[in-house]
């Protein structure tokens, strides 16, 4: 019951920046910003002490040391698996420009024959 009320008071915090948002419209537009960052951190510190938000947390730091252990292309990979694509759609964009002109054609010869 403790972590479902940690939850509503964090997406009430939250909320309360939201609205503060604009329930200070006529200030200055970095005291509104401050004010959405004020709920948003201080929901996101609560929500954290919650069962859901320590795992939510695990599962982010296990995401950050597997992002670590991917092999990432070099330059020269991605640049030539770029151009690979663009040409593939290069050509097929002047296949299909192709086969449209073609049944096009087809569509007006049997129209003027009619």
């Amino acid at each position: 019951m403790a972590d479902k009320i940690k939850i509503a008071a964090a997406i009430l915090l939250a909320a309360a920046g939201l609205a503060g948002f604009y329930y200070l419209s006529q200030s200055p537009m970095i005291l509104r910003v401050l004010s959405v960052l004020a709920g948003m951190v201080a929901g996101g510190l609560v929500f954290w002490t919650s069962a859901p938000g320590k795992v939510f947390h695990g599962y982010a730091q296990e995401s950050i040391a597997e992002t670590k252990k991917v092999v990432w292309p070099t330059r020269k990979e991605t640049l030539q698996s770029t151009a690979v694509v663009f040409g593939f759609v290069v050509i097929m964009a002047l296949f299909l420009w192709t086969v449209d002109s073609g049944l096009l054609w087809v569509v007006k010869k049997l129209l003027g024959q009619s």
